[in-house]
């Protein structure tokens, strides 16, 4: 048993903090799952060559620590541009730069693995490719991405946790607050790992779901 002095308003604060993680995790996995659309789409069709700038944008992204891209990011808009912006718009400006670029390969590798004979088909019948694309390409497509897209949109939940360093109370610095407060490291990080784990398991329940009947389709 553990003796702990946490109160309703410590859970509150907890709360409101699982809130702002939900909350950046939405805006980054939107965005930047419809900015991972487009230069997926932009890679696959142009070729590598031609596509080669935006490779080296989106490796950027994907082989730097996310917590050094939130640290400058923040120095550059606020000391290098000087611009007045909340930590919360960098964050989620970085966080979904950073699906973006994670996503595009998602699509990039779900487009590749319609068959080629089915696209012919489609083309053959008259289809535009427009009509190919969202006909043939992205059914069939979002099967294959979808287990990967979900993985992707958990990570980034748990990769919210360092918006802390521009200064978002999020999940985890709500925990550090009380942590530093109550001095009940194990207790409050066992509360913090099941706010995480309350949020994460129906969405990816909800994905093995849709995962399984689309098998069965």
């Amino acid at each position: 048993m553990f003796d702990t002095a946490l109160t309703t308003n410590d859970l509150i604060f907890l709360a409101k903090g699982a809130g702002m993680t939900l909350i950046v995790t939405a805006i980054s996995v939107f965005f930047g799952t419809i900015l991972g659309i487009i230069f997926g789409v932009i890679r696959y069709q142009i070729g590598p060559w031609w596509a080669a700038p935006l490779t080296f944008v989106l490796d950027i992204f994907r082989s730097i620590p996310l917590l050094i891209q939130l640290v400058l990011a923040n120095a550059f808009v606020t000391t290098v541009l000087g611009f007045r912006v909340s930590g919360f718009a960098v964050a989620c400006g970085v966080l979904s730069l950073y699906t973006a670029a994670y996503c595009a390969e998602i699509v990039r590798g779900g487009i590749e693995a319609v068959p080629q004979t089915l696209r012919r088909a489609a083309r053959s019948l008259g289809m535009t490719w427009g009509q190919d694309m969202t006909s043939i390409v992205l059914p069939l497509a979002t099967r294959v991405a979808l287990p990967s897209w979900i993985g992707l949109a958990l990570g980034v939940m748990k990769d919210s946790a360092l918006v802390y360093i521009v200064q978002v109370v999020e999940l985890l610095k709500s925990t550090q607050i009380l942590i530093t407060r109550l001095q009940e490291p194990l207790f409050l990080l066992m509360i913090c790992g099941l706010f995480y784990f309350l949020i994460s398991f129906p969405i990816a329940r909800f994905g093995s779901y849709l995962e399984k009947r689309w098998s069965n389709d």
